[in-house]
């Protein structure tokens, strides 16, 4: 689990494409400090699995379901990415749940520079839209955020200064990709509530 509080801008050293998969590097000196085989970290908010450090670089492989519904297949050597270790029990919950399970992809649309932040519309996939609600919590590309506004195919996000300099979001450019995981507290509770409420998801 993870809090979408984003501890490490890092980069792609090497991308190795493999049948249905690939295999990548990945350079973060804070997170591989204390890296082991089989420890989380999450890369642009996708939960991968450590194989091997090497220095300050971890390798992780990725199957295709992941690069299908995420955008790290269109990562290459050199891409920033965030990154994020798997929470400890002991440590403060700075934003909120985060799985590492994206649940698709969405499209930087635009960006509106302000005094002191930016907001930032984001394309919303039809199958999010009813997880997503004003003042809740998403995480985009990683990081925890909450949503200034919703209209059913686009979402609202502001960006502080930390967010904008410390982060991937201060470099996307209208028409970038970015991953989006919903609250699953959301998800929870809409399959609790299914048999329930008439047209309810299972």
């Amino acid at each position: 689990m993870f809090t979408g509080i984003v501890e490490e801008l890092g980069e792609i050293a090497a991308v190795e494409p493999l049948p249905d998969a690939a295999r990548l590097s990945v350079r973060g000196p804070v997170v591989t400090a204390d890296a082991r085989h089989g420890d989380s970290i999450a890369v642009n908010g996708v939960c991968l699995t450590v194989v091997e450090v090497d220095g300050d670089v971890f390798t992780a492989d990725v199957m295709k379901e992941t690069l299908d519904r995420s955008s790290l297949g269109a990562l290459r050597p050199g891409s920033p990415v965030n990154l994020e270790r798997a929470v400890r029990a002991d440590a403060r919950l700075g934003g909120h749940i985060v799985q590492g399970h994206v649940d698709g992809t969405g499209t930087l649309l635009s960006r509106e520079p302000g005094e002191h932040w930016e907001v930032v519309r984001i394309s919303l996939p039809a199958e999010l839209n009813r997880y997503v609600v004003e003042k809740g919590s998403i995480a985009v590309d990683g990081v925890s955020l909450t949503v200034a506004g919703v209209d059913g195919e686009s979402l609202t996000v502001s960006l502080i200064p930390t967010t904008l300099r410390l982060t991937t979001l201060g470099a996307k450019r209208p028409g970038d990709p970015v991953n989006l995981e919903a609250d699953v507290i959301a998800k929870h509770v809409e399959k609790l509530t299914a048999g329930y409420v008439p047209g309810g998801r299972a």
